[in-house]
């Protein structure tokens, strides 16, 4: 699944050290240039230490205008929590889940054992990023890395994966027909961009090779050590389904802000059920991701590594939720939010930048910065600072 990655340091994971990237196109100048900087690029990899057969897997890579379309697209992330959770994390790959946990129950059994991440939370990664390993995509790897690497937007990152996925070339962990995956350079089973695979993929099956595309205890065990690294801690749990009273402060629904579950308890947040909460020091905050009138959650610090692993709230959120399930929750409530359409976003993203607030891309997603701006507005307004764009402030931003 093409997606918001965040990316390792290149200094870190990236197989020796990387060079200067070898001059990149300027937007808009298609792929006029393209041979010129691919034989640069040669170069540099050469001198870096890959090996003659890794570059030559770039014999007659070309430059891709549909991952240029791709890139520039990206729009999945503009669909609503309930839209997305509501076709990623329910009816089939709820049962197909579980039928891989039990499948895999041994593996996954030592998994934990290891690396501390529990069997529910790998195997949602596995269903979200390629359908338990069904849908890797077909972009050939080194071709997309490549394209985006001479485009004008982030050169840099592009070229330190190059990098990467040509050494993963030279260790003999995969063949260059087996790098195939997503459009943005992502490959294997969990999606792996190369400094990653490089940095941390594991050889669980002893058979001297990481093979994220082949070889499912590889994949399960690699993407746990991953989880680890982001700081997952073991025994901890991740986000729980809470109800949220009608009237409370909604300024302090926020993921920057963590409570003990006792101050919670006393804002009057119950459990999914109706329960109250442990009246107890855990830390957590409130996760509204469609405001005060959809679905509620508190979100536990190992909520953290979700957004690490993926930076879209809706993405990390469904994924969170998706592993609850896993683990035995049931069906979430989903309210009665109604979610803006893409444009309405757009229109409020575009009168918040007039305003002066800084909401990153006027994309129609609801992204870190926008939410920031709507709850500094709401708040301004005396509206509930739930950080959601819903009709009622939209009707309010246009009045400003």
């Amino acid at each position: 699944m093409a997606r918001r990655k965040t990316w390792l340091s290149a200094a870190l994971l990236a197989a020796g050290a990387l060079a200067s990237p070898a001059f990149a196109a300027q937007c808009g100048s298609g792929a006029a240039g393209f041979p010129t900087w691919l034989a640069a690029f040669e170069q540099e990899a050469s001198a870096a230490g890959h090996s003659p057969a890794a570059i030559a897997a770039l014999d007659g890579v070309g430059y891709d205008q549909k991952v240029i379309d791709a890139d520039r697209r990206q729009g999945v992330f503009a669909q609503s929590f309930n839209e997305f959770a509501g076709r990623m994390a329910d009816g089939y790959r709820i049962k197909q889940g579980r039928n891989l946990l039990s499948k895999h129950a041994d593996t996954f059994s030592r998994i934990e054992r290891e690396f501390g991440v529990p069997a529910p939370v790998i195997t949602a990664f596995w269903g979200l990023e390629t359908d338990f390993g069904a849908n890797m995509g077909k972009f050939p790897t080194l071709q997309s890395l490549a394209t985006l690497a001479y485009d004008c937007r982030r050169p840099d990152m592009f070229n330190a994966e190059l990098m990467a996925a040509l050494s993963i070339l030279d260790n003999g962990d995969l063949t260059p027909s087996e790098m195939k995956g997503a459009w943005a350079g992502e490959v294997g089973q969990m999606q792996f961009v190369p400094t990653y695979y490089m940095g941390l993929a594991v050889d669980y099956d002893g058979d001297g090779k990481r093979n994220l595309v082949r070889s499912v205890p590889d994949v399960l065990a690699s993407s746990a050590n991953l989880l680890k690294h982001h700081g997952w801690k073991a025994g901890q749990p991740w986000l729980e389904e809470v109800r949220a009273p009608a009237e409370m402060p909604w300024a302090e629904a926020d993921l920057a802000i963590k409570h003990p579950r006792s101050a919670w308890a006393g804002f009057g947040v119950t459990r999914a059920d109706g329960s109250p909460l442990p009246a107890d020091g855990m830390q957590a905050a409130l996760l509204l991701p469609m405001g005060r009138l959809g679905p509620a959650f508190l979100a536990y610090p190992n909520f953290d590594v979700y957004t690490l692993w993926n930076q879209s709230l809706v993405y990390a959120t469904t994924a969170a939720y998706f592993a609850t399930r896993l683990a035995g929750a049931s069906q979430l409530r989903k309210g009665t939010a109604e979610a803006p359409t893409r444009a309405q976003v757009q229109e409020a993203q575009k009168i918040l930048q007039v305003l002066g607030y800084d909401v990153g891309k006027v994309d129609g997603v609801i992204g870190a910065g926008t939410r920031a701006a709507v709850k500094a507005v709401q708040q301004k307004l005396g509206l509930p600072a739930d950080s959601y764009p819903d009709p009622t402030f939209l009707a309010a931003l246009k009045r400003m």
